[in-house]
C-alpha cells in the first residue's frame, strides 16, 4: 500500500492529544467524610476498575478515529499485481475538445480555456522523460507525434475553437492507436470535454484494459441556444417566375419560450422575405416562407436569425438551380403512331433535351445521360435492349413503358420477367372511362392550381389484362371504372417504372389528345430528376454527384468559394454514369462555393457548420459513471474537475485500488463507537 499524499501522515502526531488527556485526568474530585468507610472502600475499588476499562475503550476509539481520518487525507492506494510491471517512462495522450460547444462559459472563463488549463495540470503530474501526445477535433498532422513536456505545453496554448465535430469513440480510438505505437508498458489517456450527448457514444468506446482512460468534464453555466436546423422546398423543381414554398425547422434549446421570432431570407445578396415563428421552451417548430424565383440559373440563399451567445448555427446557407434540364429519350416502336405527341411536347420546351430513336436503330450511348426513357410501343425487345434497360434502372434511371398493340409475345414475356412483372395477357376491348381520381394528393400533387370537378377523363378502348395486383409496391395513378390499374407506378430502389396497361394510339385511347397527357408526362419527367441537396456540411467527406461529363484534358476540377478565399481540388471518381466529387473534409469555412472545370461552373454549392454541436445537452458526472458501468468500460474512470488542481488527482491514478473512502467510513464508525461508549456504558 502506498499514499498519494504521504506528508499528511505527519498528522498522526495528533494521536498524542487523547493520550495526554487520558494520562492527566483534569477532573476535580470532591471529598465526602463518613464514619465507617469499609463498605465504601470496596465499592470504590470496583467502580474504579470499571471506569478505567471505559476510559481505555474511549481512548482506543479516539486514536482509531484520528488515525483513520489522517489516512483518508493521505489517500492510501492498494497496489495491484497487474500494475507492478508498469515501470519506466509513460505514454500520455491528452484530448482537448475544441468544438463550438466549448465556446460556452463558466465562472472560470470559456470552456476551452478551462480545458487547456486542465490539460497543463495533467502534464505537470508526469516526469520530463515521459512522452506526450495532443489531440483535438481537427486531427491535425502536426499533432501526430510525441511531444516533450515543454513542447506539449506550447502546443496546448495554440489550440483554438474549430468547426470540426468528432464522436468521442473515434477520438479515443485514434488516441489509443497512437499510444500503442510508443510500445511502453504504462499508457494513459485523458479526455477533456463538455461531454455533449450528441457526440458521447459510450457504447462505441474501445475497451482496451492496457490503457488507463480518464474522463474529465468541463461544464458551462448555461446551455441556451436557438438555431436553424434545416430547410426544404415543397416542390422538387424550382423555376424562374414560379412561386416557391420554403419550409424551415427551428430548434429552441432554451428554457424560455420564443414569441414572434424572425427569420430573414436573402437570395443573391438581396433580402427577399421575412418569416415569424413561435417556439416553446426545449422544443422545435416549423415555419414557411413564400417567394417568387426571379433569376434563372444558380441562386445563392441564406436564412438568418439572431441569437446570443452561440452564433455559429444562426445562419443556414443553401443553393438551388432554377435552370433545369431534363434529358429525355423516346424510343418509338417501328409501327408507333404516337411519337409525334412526345416530340411536340418536349422538343420546343427549354426544360428538355429531347432525343428520339427507333427500335430498329437505338443509340445506347444516350442511356448514360438520360433522366427519363420512354419505351413507346416497342414491338420487339432484343436481348441487348433488355440488358441495357436493366443496367439503366440499376443506376437510378426512370422508365416509362407503353406496350405495343402488335407485340412480339416471347420478347415481352422475357422483358417483363426481367422487371419482375407478370407478362401482358389477353387483349380487352371493353370501352371504359378513367375513374375519377384525387388530383390534390399522390402523383398529381402540386400539378393543378385549380381542379374542375366536372373534368371529362380519358376513355380507354383497348388494353392488356395484367395481374399487377401481385406487386405489392404498385401505386395506381389512373384507374378504370372497373377498378383495374391503367397507369401505375413501381419503385425499383432509386428507380421508377411508369407502366401503362395498353397502347396510346387513337384506336386504343384518347389519352394523347386529352388535357391530362401533358401534366402526366411532365410530372414523370420532373420526378426523374435526381434530388440535389440544398447544402452540405463543412469538415465532412461529402459526396457531391452530378451527371458525368467528358473531360478530355488533364485540367482538374475546383471547388472555389465565392469570396475567392478558398480553392480546393477535390477527389473525383466516375461511377454509374455519375461524377462523384469527394470533399475529404477540405471545406472548413461555411458559405457558397462553385464546382468548376476550366471556365465552366458545373454546380453551385453551399456549406454549413454541422448542427451536431447545436443541441447543448450534456452528461453529468453521475450519468457518465452510469454509462461506463452499463457498457462494462472497466478501463475508464471519471475525474471531477473542481476548484483544486488536477495535478495531485492525476498523480494518484495508476489503475490501483483507492482506499480513502474506506477510511472516511472507518472514521465515522469509530466516532460513533466513542459516542456510544460515553452514553451507554455505565
Amino acid at each position: 500500500m502506498s499514499f498519494v499524499f504521504p506528508t499528511f501522515l505527519y498528522a498522526l502526531f495528533a494521536i498524542l492529544i487523547p493520550v495526554i488527556i487520558h494520562l492527566f485526568n483534569f477532573r476535580k474530585y470532591k471529598k465526602i467524610y463518613f464514619t465507617n468507610v469499609k463498605f465504601l472502600r470496596e465499592l470504590k475499588q470496583e467502580s474504579q476498575s470499571k471506569s478505567r476499562l471505559k476510559e481505555i475503550l474511549i481512548l482506543i476509539s479516539r486514536i482509531l478515529a484520528i488515525s483513520a481520518l489522517v489516512f483518508a487525507f493521505a489517500q492510501p492506494v492498494l497496489v495491484n499485481d497487474t500494475t507492478k510491471v508498469k515501470t519506466g517512462n509513460k505514454a500520455i495522450g491528452v484530448y482537448i475538445d475544441n468544438s463550438f460547444s466549448m465556446e460556452g462559459v463558466n465562472k472560470n472563463g470559456s470552456l476551452l480555456e478551462n480545458a487547456k488549463k486542465r490539460a497543463k495540470e495533467i502534464v505537470a503530474a508526469f516526469g520530463n522523460a515521459d512522452k506526450f501526445m495532443l489531440l483535438t477535433n481537427d486531427f491535425e498532422g502536426k499533432h501526430q507525434r510525441f511531444f516533450s513536456k515543454e513542447e506539449i505545453n506550447e502546443a496546448i496554448d495554440e489550440v483554438k475553437i474549430s468547426s470540426a465535430v468528432k464522436s468521442l469513440s473515434s477520438v479515443i480510438k485514434r488516441q489509443q492507436d497512437f499510444l500503442r505505437g510508443a510500445k511502453l508498458n504504462d499508457m494513459r489517456s485523458f479526455v477533456i470535454s463538455d461531454f455533449q450527448k450528441s457526440i458521447s457514444d459510450f457504447k462505441n468506446f474501445p475497451n482496451d484494459t492496457a490503457i488507463i482512460n480518464s474522463l474529465i468534464a468541463v461544464n458551462a453555466n448555461t446551455s441556451d441556444n436557438v438555431y436553424i436546423d434545416t430547410c426544404w422546398f415543397d416542390s422538387p423543381v424550382q423555376q424562374k417566375g414560379v412561386v416557391q414554398k420554403l419550409n424551415i425547422r427551428i430548434y429552441n434549446k432554451s428554457n424560455k419560450a420564443i414569441e414572434n421570432g424572425t427569420i430573414r431570407l436573402t437570395i443573391n445578396n438581396k433580402q427577399t422575405g421575412i418569416a415569424s415563428f413561435n417556439a416553446e421552451a426545449q422544443s422545435k417548430t416549423e415555419t414557411q416562407l413564400t417567394f417568387e424565383c426571379k433569376e434563372e440559373g444558380f441562386n445563392f440563399c441564406s436564412l438568418k436569425l439572431d441569437d446570443y451567445p452561440i452564433t455559429f448555427d444562426d445562419e443556414l446557407f443553401f443553393t438551388f438551380n432554377s435552370k433545369l434540364n431534363i434529358q429525355a429519350l423516346v424510343i418509338n416502336g417501328k409501327s408507333s403512331e404516337t411519337g409525334s405527341y412526345f416530340k411536340s411536347l418536349m422538343q420546343s420546351d427549354s426544360l428538355f433535351s429531347f432525343y428520339e430513336n427507333n427500335e430498329l436503330s437505338i443509340d445506347y450511348g444516350l442511356f448514360a445521360k438520360a433522366n427519363l426513357i420512354i419505351l413507346n410501343e416497342v414491338e420487339n425487345f432484343s436481348s441487348g435492349l433488355i440488358s441495357e434497360i436493366n443496367k439503366y434502372m440499376q443506376v437510378g434511371g426512370h422508365l416509362v413503358l407503353i406496350p405495343a398493340k402488335k407485340m412480339e409475345a416471347s420478347s415481352y414475356s422475357q422483358f417483363y420477367k426481367a422487371l419482375s412483372l407478370p407478362a401482358p395477357g389477353n387483349t380487352d376491348t371493353t370501352t371504359l372511362k378513367v375513374e375519377k381520381t384525387d388530383f390534390k394528393t399522390g402523383f398529381y400533387e402540386g400539378v393543378f392550381d385549380k381542379i374542375d370537378e366536372r373534368i371529362d377523363l380519358p376513355v380507354i378502348k383497348k388494353r392488356f389484362l395484367t395481374n399487377l395486383s401481385s406487386r405489392s409496391n404498385l401505386k395506381p395513378i389512373l384507374k378504370l371504372m372497373n377498378g383495374e390499374t391503367w397507369l401505375g407506378e413501381l419503385d425499383y430502389n432509386s428507380s421508377k417504372l411508369y407502366l401503362f396497361s395498353g397502347p396510346l394510339d387513337v384506336a386504343s385511347s384518347n389519352f394523347c389528345k386529352h388535357a391530362l397527357f401533358v401534366p402526366t408526362i411532365y410530372k414523370m419527367a420532373i420526378n426523374s430528376l435526381k434530388a440535389v441537396p440544398p447544402y452540405y456540411y463543412t469538415q465532412n467527406n461529402s459526396v457531391i454527384q452530378i451527371n458525368a461529363i467528358s473531360n478530355k484534358g488533364d485540367e482538374p476540377f475546383h471547388l472555389k468559394s465565392l469570396n475567392n478565399k478558398s480553392d480546393v481540388i477535390p477527389e473525383i471518381r466516375v461511377g454509374n454514369n455519375r461524377l462523384n466529387i469527394f470533399t475529404q473534409g477540405q471545406i472548413v469555412e461555411p458559405g457558397f462555393y462553385n464546382l468548376t472545370l476550366q471556365t465552366q461552373t458545373l454546380q453551385a454549392l453551399a456549406f454549413n457548420f454541422n448542427r451536431l454541436e447545436s443541441g447543448l445537452e450534456f452528461y453529468t458526472n453521475d450519468e457518465m459513471e452510469k454509462n461506463l458501468g452499463e457498457n462494462h468500460l472497466v478501463s475508464y474512470k471519471t475525474i471531477i474537475a473542481g476548484e483544486k488542481t488536477l495535478t495531485s488527482s492525476v498523480a494518484g491514478i495508476s489503475g490501483n485500488t483507492k482506499l480513502w473512502k474506506l477510511f472516511v467510513i472507518l472514521t465515522l464508525i469509530f466516532v460513533a463507537i466513542e459516542i456510544a461508549l460515553i452514553r451507554f456504558l455505565k
